[in-house]
């Protein structure tokens, strides 16, 4: 017969005073490059153009700085170009916006069925949105030609006369709208797919048991169940309206947008006042503007989601 002396119990080992302080400050060091970054390229920036803004600053002296208060901003209000280009921001932003969004929706709804070359489709609608902005506007500025634009030649086959694209108000903004429409309509479609392969297939084969065509799948199933995505396209490109910048810039290479300010933008505006005419202090007031601008138009699209979710909800 044998006898074994039992076990020690086995005591876990002492945590020091700086081990645990290392344990507890570890987490806070794997974020912390991030809101380094952060704090020095955005939210440092953001609060520098607000001290600026209230400054009379010249880019040749901007170290020579004036206190206007709030200057610059009631300044911004007495100039009628600002009024403008507020007003051509929501008119572009509108007729690229909209189009751009129903177009998406069309598209990711027909690359949701089981097509041949369905991969390389889905490829294909990256392309423009991974083109240079230079490079697209550039070419589009070919295409609206009004002497030998491509545009103008094909109405021209049908009997209407060469339309003036770069002077035109209307005109002009619906060519910048184009240009925009093409880079990002192929963008949203892909998110719009995204959305609709994450809708449970087993909704789509009840409603087919019940007789329901396409058409009322598409309205009853696939749009109340892309719901979220469509509220975030409509807020990224709301975004991306307002601060549309490239493409007026070099649809005619004017600062100006156009003889008559016809289609410049907030963002061409602003660029404008900053390095056109130097005034950095106003430049930053657009700045604190458009950005001012994006918190109330984002704001208002997530109170009518919320208000439309209620409704729904209370049914």
């Amino acid at each position: 017969m044998t006898l074994t002396a039992p076990a020690e119990p086995v005591t876990p080992p002492r945590t020091t005073p700086a081990r645990r302080l290392r344990d507890r400050l570890s987490p806070y060091a794997y974020v912390a490059p991030f809101f380094t970054l952060f704090v020095a390229f955005g939210l440092f920036p953001l609060l520098y153009t607000a001290f600026v803004s209230l400054y009379r600053v010249e880019l040749q002296t901007p170290g020579d700085m004036e206190w206007r208060g709030l200057g610059n901003y009631t300044a911004l209000l007495g100039d009628e170009f600002f009024w403008t280009a507020l007003g051509n921001t929501f008119t572009i932003g509108v007729l690229s916006t909209v189009p751009q969004l129903v177009m998406a929706l069309g598209l990711a709804h027909l690359l949701n069925y089981k097509l041949r070359a369905r991969t390389f489709l889905r490829t294909a609608m990256l392309l423009p949105y991974a083109t240079s902005v230079a490079a697209a506007t550039l070419v589009f500025a070919q295409l609206f030609g009004r002497d030998f634009g491509l545009f103008n030649y094909v109405l021209g086959l049908v009997g209407i006369g060469p339309i003036d694209w770069q002077n035109g108000t209307l005109a002009s903004q619906i060519a910048v709208s184009t240009i925009v429409i093409w880079r990002w309509t192929g963008y949203n479609a892909l998110i719009y797919l995204a959305g609709m392969q994450s809708i449970p297939s087993e909704l789509y084969e009840a409603a087919e048991m019940d007789g329901a065509s396409r058409w009322r799948q598409f309205l009853h199933i696939t749009l109340p169940g892309l719901r979220p995505t469509i509220l975030f396209t409509v807020v990224v490109s709301t975004i991306g309206a307002t601060q549309l910048f490239g493409e007026p810039l070099l649809f005619e290479g004017s600062m100006s947008g156009g003889i008559s300010h016809q289609y410049q933008t907030l963002g061409l505006y602003l660029y404008e006042q900053g390095w056109g005419f130097f005034h950095l202090g106003r430049a930053a007031a657009i700045a604190w503007v458009m950005f001012l601008l994006i918190l109330v138009l984002v704001g208002a699209n997530a109170l009518v989601a919320r208000r439309r979710n209620r409704k729904e909800a209370g049914r």
